[in-house]
Protein backbone atom coordinates (compact mmCIF):
# COMPACT_ATOMS: atom_id res chain seq x y z
CA UNK A 1 0.00 0.00 0.00
CA UNK A 2 1.24 3.48 -0.83
CA UNK A 3 2.54 5.69 1.97
CA UNK A 4 1.50 8.89 0.22
CA UNK A 5 -0.59 10.30 -2.61
CA UNK A 6 -0.50 13.30 -4.92
CA UNK A 7 -3.10 16.05 -4.82
CA UNK A 8 -3.62 19.37 -6.57
CA UNK A 9 -3.55 22.25 -4.10
CA UNK A 10 -3.49 26.04 -4.05
CA UNK A 11 -0.17 27.32 -2.76
CA UNK A 12 -0.12 30.88 -1.43
CA UNK A 13 3.11 32.83 -1.00
CA UNK A 14 3.89 36.46 -0.24
CA UNK A 15 3.96 37.30 -3.94
CA UNK A 16 1.45 35.05 -5.71
CA UNK A 17 -1.05 32.18 -5.63
CA UNK A 18 -0.58 29.11 -7.76
CA UNK A 19 -2.11 25.71 -8.36
CA UNK A 20 0.43 22.93 -7.94
CA UNK A 21 0.72 19.24 -7.21
CA UNK A 22 1.68 18.30 -3.67
CA UNK A 23 2.48 15.04 -1.89
CA UNK A 24 0.44 14.22 1.21
CA UNK A 25 0.89 11.33 3.63
CA UNK A 26 -1.62 8.49 3.76
CA UNK A 27 -3.35 7.76 7.07
CA UNK A 28 -5.26 4.55 7.64
CA UNK A 29 -7.17 3.06 10.53
CA UNK A 30 -5.63 -0.21 11.70
CA UNK A 31 -7.90 -2.73 13.42
CA UNK A 32 -6.10 -5.47 15.33
CA UNK A 33 -7.98 -8.65 16.20
CA UNK A 34 -6.81 -11.64 18.19
CA UNK A 35 -8.40 -14.96 17.19
CA UNK A 36 -11.03 -13.04 15.19
CA UNK A 37 -12.07 -10.78 18.07
CA UNK A 38 -11.20 -7.10 17.76
CA UNK A 39 -8.76 -6.02 20.45
CA UNK A 40 -7.92 -2.43 19.56
CA UNK A 41 -7.58 0.08 16.76
CA UNK A 42 -5.20 2.91 15.97
CA UNK A 43 -4.22 5.14 13.06
CA UNK A 44 -0.98 4.68 11.17
CA UNK A 45 0.91 5.05 7.93
CA UNK A 46 0.12 1.93 5.86
CA UNK A 47 3.73 0.74 5.57
CA UNK A 48 5.66 -1.77 7.71
CA UNK A 49 2.34 -2.84 9.23
CA UNK A 50 3.58 -6.27 10.34
CA UNK A 51 6.54 -4.64 12.10
CA UNK A 52 4.21 -2.11 13.76
CA UNK A 53 1.84 -4.76 15.09
CA UNK A 54 4.67 -6.98 16.35
CA UNK A 55 6.50 -4.09 18.00
CA UNK A 56 3.34 -2.71 19.58
CA UNK A 57 1.98 -6.02 20.85
CA UNK A 58 5.34 -7.17 22.19
CA UNK A 59 6.24 -3.88 23.85
CA UNK A 60 2.85 -3.41 25.48
CA UNK A 61 2.47 -7.07 26.48
CA UNK A 62 -1.11 -7.22 25.24
CA UNK A 63 -1.22 -10.96 24.47
CA UNK A 64 -0.62 -13.00 27.61
CA UNK A 65 0.64 -16.23 26.05
CA UNK A 66 2.11 -17.67 22.87
CA UNK A 67 1.46 -16.22 19.42
CA UNK A 68 3.22 -16.37 16.07
CA UNK A 69 3.88 -13.28 13.96
CA UNK A 70 4.32 -15.42 10.84
CA UNK A 71 0.70 -16.57 11.04
CA UNK A 72 -0.62 -13.03 11.27
CA UNK A 73 -2.99 -12.06 8.43
CA UNK A 74 -3.12 -8.52 6.99
CA UNK A 75 -5.86 -7.21 4.70
CA UNK A 76 -5.47 -3.83 3.02
CA UNK A 77 -8.65 -1.94 2.10
CA UNK A 78 -10.23 1.31 3.31
CA UNK A 79 -9.03 0.06 6.70
CA UNK A 80 -6.17 -2.29 7.49
CA UNK A 81 -7.40 -5.46 9.16
CA UNK A 82 -4.94 -7.59 11.11
CA UNK A 83 -5.77 -10.84 12.84
CA UNK A 84 -3.35 -12.65 15.15
CA UNK A 85 -3.84 -16.34 15.99
CA UNK A 86 -2.84 -16.73 19.63
CA UNK A 87 -3.00 -19.25 22.43
CA UNK A 88 -2.98 -16.67 25.19
CA UNK A 89 -5.48 -14.14 26.48
CA UNK A 90 -5.67 -10.45 25.60
CA UNK A 91 -5.01 -7.94 28.37
CA UNK A 92 -6.12 -4.36 27.70
CA UNK A 93 -6.04 -3.18 31.31
CA UNK A 94 -4.32 0.10 31.97
CA UNK A 95 -4.78 1.58 28.50
CA UNK A 96 -4.12 5.31 28.42
CA UNK A 97 -4.08 7.97 25.72
CA UNK A 98 -0.47 8.99 25.19
CA UNK A 99 1.06 12.41 24.73
CA UNK A 100 1.68 11.43 21.11
CA UNK A 101 -0.34 12.26 18.04
CA UNK A 102 -3.21 10.54 16.20
CA UNK A 103 -4.75 9.01 19.28
CA UNK A 104 -1.76 7.03 20.46
CA UNK A 105 -2.39 4.38 23.10
CA UNK A 106 -0.04 2.84 25.59
CA UNK A 107 -0.50 0.52 28.54
CA UNK A 108 0.66 0.88 32.11
CA UNK A 109 3.11 -2.00 32.22
CA UNK A 110 5.95 -1.97 34.72
CA UNK A 111 9.25 -0.75 33.33
CA UNK A 112 12.18 -3.12 33.18
CA UNK A 113 14.80 -3.26 35.87
CA UNK A 114 17.83 -1.05 35.50
CA UNK A 115 19.48 -1.95 32.19
CA UNK A 116 23.18 -2.64 32.00
CA UNK A 117 24.30 -1.57 28.54
CA UNK A 118 27.70 -2.97 29.47
CA UNK A 119 30.45 -1.74 27.19
CA UNK A 120 28.15 0.40 25.04
CA UNK A 121 29.96 3.65 24.29
CA UNK A 122 30.14 5.92 21.26
CA UNK A 123 32.06 9.04 20.35
CA UNK A 124 30.07 12.23 20.02
CA UNK A 125 31.28 12.81 16.44
CA UNK A 126 30.16 9.33 15.36
CA UNK A 127 26.82 9.86 17.09
CA UNK A 128 26.30 13.10 15.18
CA UNK A 129 27.28 11.39 11.93
CA UNK A 130 24.80 8.56 12.45
CA UNK A 131 22.01 10.92 13.47
CA UNK A 132 22.60 13.02 10.36
CA UNK A 133 22.43 9.84 8.25
CA UNK A 134 19.19 8.89 10.00
CA UNK A 135 17.66 12.25 9.12
CA UNK A 136 18.72 11.93 5.49
CA UNK A 137 17.01 8.54 5.29
CA UNK A 138 13.70 10.01 6.48
CA UNK A 139 12.52 10.48 2.91
CA UNK A 140 8.78 10.49 3.60
CA UNK A 141 9.17 13.43 5.96
CA UNK A 142 11.02 15.34 3.24
CA UNK A 143 8.16 14.67 0.84
CA UNK A 144 5.20 15.37 3.14
CA UNK A 145 6.46 17.30 6.19
CA UNK A 146 4.12 15.42 8.56
CA UNK A 147 5.89 12.14 9.28
CA UNK A 148 7.84 10.94 12.31
CA UNK A 149 10.76 8.56 12.00
CA UNK A 150 12.76 6.18 14.17
CA UNK A 151 15.87 4.12 13.58
CA UNK A 152 18.02 1.52 15.29
CA UNK A 153 21.81 1.65 14.99
CA UNK A 154 24.60 -0.63 16.15
CA UNK A 155 26.95 2.34 16.57
CA UNK A 156 28.47 1.82 13.13
CA UNK A 157 25.52 1.60 10.76
CA UNK A 158 21.81 2.36 10.60
CA UNK A 159 20.10 -1.04 10.71
CA UNK A 160 16.51 0.04 10.09
CA UNK A 161 14.56 3.25 9.53
CA UNK A 162 10.80 3.34 10.10
CA UNK A 163 8.39 6.16 9.34
CA UNK A 164 4.83 6.83 10.46
CA UNK A 165 2.37 9.62 11.16
CA UNK A 166 2.73 8.71 14.85
CA UNK A 167 6.06 8.91 16.64
CA UNK A 168 5.20 5.94 18.88
CA UNK A 169 4.24 3.92 15.82
CA UNK A 170 7.58 4.68 14.18
CA UNK A 171 9.42 3.38 17.24
CA UNK A 172 7.25 0.26 17.43
CA UNK A 173 7.95 -0.42 13.74
CA UNK A 174 11.71 -0.21 14.30
CA UNK A 175 11.46 -2.47 17.36
CA UNK A 176 9.17 -4.89 15.52
CA UNK A 177 11.66 -5.14 12.65
CA UNK A 178 14.44 -6.03 15.09
CA UNK A 179 12.25 -8.64 16.76
CA UNK A 180 11.33 -10.26 13.44
CA UNK A 181 14.96 -10.23 12.26
CA UNK A 182 16.22 -11.47 15.64
CA UNK A 183 18.34 -8.36 16.18
CA UNK A 184 19.09 -7.87 19.92
CA UNK A 185 18.44 -4.37 21.24
CA UNK A 186 20.49 -4.38 24.44
CA UNK A 187 23.56 -2.91 22.72
CA UNK A 188 21.81 -0.62 20.23
CA UNK A 189 21.03 3.08 19.82
CA UNK A 190 17.51 4.32 19.15
CA UNK A 191 17.10 7.49 17.08
CA UNK A 192 13.75 9.31 17.08
CA UNK A 193 12.47 12.46 15.44
CA UNK A 194 9.98 13.58 18.08
CA UNK A 195 10.10 14.66 21.69
CA UNK A 196 11.39 12.27 24.32
CA UNK A 197 8.32 11.59 26.44
CA UNK A 198 7.82 9.06 29.21
CA UNK A 199 6.50 6.45 26.75
CA UNK A 200 9.71 6.64 24.74
CA UNK A 201 11.82 6.10 27.84
CA UNK A 202 9.59 3.22 28.92
CA UNK A 203 9.93 1.50 25.53
CA UNK A 204 13.71 1.71 25.85
CA UNK A 205 13.65 0.33 29.37
CA UNK A 206 11.44 -2.61 28.40
CA UNK A 207 13.84 -3.66 25.64
CA UNK A 208 17.08 -2.70 27.38
CA UNK A 209 18.04 -0.06 24.79
CA UNK A 210 20.91 1.84 26.43
CA UNK A 211 20.97 5.04 24.33
CA UNK A 212 18.13 7.10 22.84
CA UNK A 213 18.70 10.26 20.79
CA UNK A 214 16.31 12.87 19.43
CA UNK A 215 16.44 16.26 17.74
CA UNK A 216 13.70 17.39 20.15
CA UNK A 217 13.51 17.97 23.90
CA UNK A 218 12.87 15.55 26.76
CA UNK A 219 10.10 15.78 29.34
CA UNK A 220 10.88 15.73 33.06
CA UNK A 221 9.21 12.35 33.53
CA UNK A 222 11.16 10.78 30.66
CA UNK A 223 14.40 12.03 32.20
CA UNK A 224 13.41 10.55 35.57
CA UNK A 225 12.68 7.16 33.97
CA UNK A 226 15.90 7.22 31.94
CA UNK A 227 17.95 8.13 34.99
CA UNK A 228 16.40 5.40 37.11
CA UNK A 229 16.64 2.71 34.40
CA UNK A 230 20.19 3.49 33.31
CA UNK A 231 19.37 4.92 29.87
CA UNK A 232 21.54 7.55 28.22
CA UNK A 233 19.07 10.15 26.94
CA UNK A 234 20.22 12.75 24.41
CA UNK A 235 18.03 15.55 23.07
CA UNK A 236 18.34 18.60 20.83
CA UNK A 237 20.76 16.76 18.53
CA UNK A 238 21.17 19.51 15.95
CA UNK A 239 24.38 20.28 14.12
CA UNK A 240 27.23 20.39 16.63
CA UNK A 241 25.05 20.74 19.71
CA UNK A 242 23.06 18.37 21.90
CA UNK A 243 21.87 17.94 25.48
CA UNK A 244 22.84 14.81 27.42
CA UNK A 245 20.20 14.46 30.14
CA UNK A 246 21.25 11.21 31.81
CA UNK A 247 24.17 8.77 32.03
CA UNK A 248 26.69 10.73 29.93
CA UNK A 249 29.40 8.10 30.51
CA UNK A 250 28.35 6.30 27.31
CA UNK A 251 29.08 9.35 25.14
CA UNK A 252 32.82 9.89 24.59
CA UNK A 253 33.48 13.61 24.32
CA UNK A 254 36.71 15.49 23.66
CA UNK A 255 37.93 17.60 26.57
CA UNK A 256 36.55 21.10 26.52
CA UNK A 257 39.18 23.56 25.30
CA UNK A 258 40.50 25.80 28.01
CA UNK A 259 39.57 29.43 27.78
CA UNK A 260 42.38 31.57 26.49
CA UNK A 261 44.13 33.65 29.11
Amino acid sequence: MQSHRKRNIIKITETHNSQTEDIIAEEKRLRISVNGKEALKLYCSPIMVRELVVGFMMTEGIIQGNWCAERMTIQYADEILVDIPAEGEVSLEGATITSGCVGGVTFDRPAAERISGNGVVIGIDKLRELFHEFQKKSSLYDQTGCIHSAAVSDGEYILVVAEDIGRHNAVDKAIGFCFLEQVPLTDKILFVSGRLSSEMASKCSRWGIPIVVSRAAATALSVDIADKCGITMVGFMRGKRCNIYTHPERIIRPPHPKASA
